[in-house]
């Protein structure tokens, strides 16, 4: 015979009835109204709601579960616990019910969390908010990422017909900013919208594969009010491999919360501390303002009777920017580039490209030549600077970059390969931070 949890609850409640009745002497047996509310409607200590609770476990919306420890309750049933009117066979406690078959899972040592896997079918938390699918090529030649954004399904409703209005922006995290923010087209009015629309990132390094990670936001747009978020899928880019296309099929979730110092022990509430002071440090000091795509040649001075006349120098080649912040009120910017080879003593070495109105990608194709040794070259640095362009006013720095062998990650490496291979042309793309040199701050 199928066990019951409701007979079980009824039979229960009986033989608590009978033994909470009050024996007074020349009385008869009666049942305060305390007792008569505490039996039919308090989930109290009298019905043992929480024991029966343990065979169906859920999760709050804290993700805490909401059956406690059995052995914690003093009416937790077992088979040696006895009852008035009613035998020993007609109380199951929990971990016999899970023994005898039925799904049951639970056992001695998981009796005190009942909470269910998240990614079982009992939980529909992983897709409450929907899926999103899409696709992530690297191209190493052209040091570009191309996000295809293919779908979404089962969106959680978000306006006042059932329905909402989703699109998808792109961040690249950490230094997540406007300069790196990519959107999608918005689709009206759907719950399972579909955009197969393509978002390409121009100037990602192989190092940024490997440190980067690509957050895919789903958000609802509302035209009077502001923008709804609905959830994210967050991607390690070092899982993508070069020119090859990975497929991701990804259940949205809510952004992962910070870390509360009240809830950790001493040792993690220092390191949490310790991490986010870092994380705001880097934020405010060095926030990414784009991607600057630089070529270095050093000509080496021509041999006797040969050449015009020059003794070799320094070809700076300024190709393009990329992901480039806006400073106007537009969403756009007018950029321009200046270089420095500095120290300059006689302020001969600006060079300054021409204006690109409107636009956040601009293409410059323009080079600039130093006429220098290379045993001068070796003590100098080249600063490169890129600005907004406004008339009337003074101009907004976007960002900059210094090159010099005193530099580090990539504008140390692109430095050294333009001293040691003489006569060839070596690209490479830098990022742009907020960080204005010192030498330009002075002029």
């Amino acid at each position: 015979m199928l066990w019951n949890p409701l007979v079980y609850e009824g039979l229960f409640s009986h033989s608590c009835n009978q033994s909470s009745m009050t024996v007074r002497k020349g009385k008869k047996l009666t049942i305060s109204i305390q007792e008569h509310m505490a039996i039919d409607v308090c989930p109290g200590p009298i019905r043992p709601i929480r024991q029966i609770s343990a065979y169906f476990p859920r999760l709050s919306p804290t993700g805490e579960p909401i059956s406690p420890n059995p052995a914690a309750s003093p009416l937790a049933l077992s088979p040696g616990s006895g009852a008035s009117g009613v035998g020993n066979s007609a109380f199951l406690s929990p971990l016999q019910a899970g023994a005898r078959g039925g799904g049951g899972t639970l056992s001695a040592a998981s009796s005190v969390d009942t909470s269910v896997d998240i990614h079982s079918s009992d939980s529909d938390d992983c897709t409450a908010l929907g899926t999103l699918e899409f696709e992530l090529r690297y191209e190493r030649a052209t040091s570009s990422l191309h996000c295809t954004i293919i779908r979404a399904k089962g969106l959680k409703p978000m306006d006042f017909n059932g329905l909402a209005d989703p699109y998808v922006k792109l961040h690249l995290l950490p230094g997540a900013s406007k300069a790196n923010k990519l959107k999608t087209k918005t689709v009206r009015n759907s719950l399972n919208p579909v955009w197969n629309e393509t978002l390409t990132y121009i100037g990602i390094t192989e190092e940024d594969m490997h440190r980067k990670t690509l957050r895919l936001s789903v958000c609802d747009e509302d035209k009077l009010t502001h923008n709804e978020f609905i959830g994210e899928s967050r991607v390690a880019l070092r899982r993508v491999k070069p020119d090859q296309t990975k497929r991701f099929y990804t259940c949205l979730e809510h952004p992962p919360p910070l870390p509360s110092p009240t809830a950790m022990g001493a040792a993690l509430r220092g390191i949490s501390c310790y991490l986010r002071e870092w994380e705001n440090e880097q934020l405010h000091s060095l926030e990414e303002r784009g991607r600057l795509l630089l070529s270095l040649q050093f000509l080496p001075p021509p041999e006797e009777g040969e050449g015009d006349g020059h003794r070799g120098g320094l070809w700076v080649g300024v190709q393009r920017c990329a992901h480039l912040a806006a400073m106007d009120v537009n969403g756009f910017s007018d950029p321009y580039v200046k270089t420095y080879l500095k120290p300059d003593v006689q302020k001969k070495s600006k060079h300054k490209t021409a204006v690109i109105k409107k636009t956040l990608n601009p293409e410059f194709n323009e080079e600039f030549f130093y006429e220098i040794s290379l045993s001068e070259l070796v003590s100098k640095t080249l600063e490169v600077t890129v600005w907004d362009y406004d008339l009337g006013r003074s101009n907004d720095f976007i960002g900059g970059v210094c090159l010099s062998c005193h530099s580090q990650g990539d504008a140390l490496r692109h430095w050294m390969d333009c001293l040691r291979n003489k006569g060839q042309k070596v690209e490479r793309w830098h990022v742009l931070t907020n960080e204005l040199p010192q030498s330009t701050c002075q002029e």
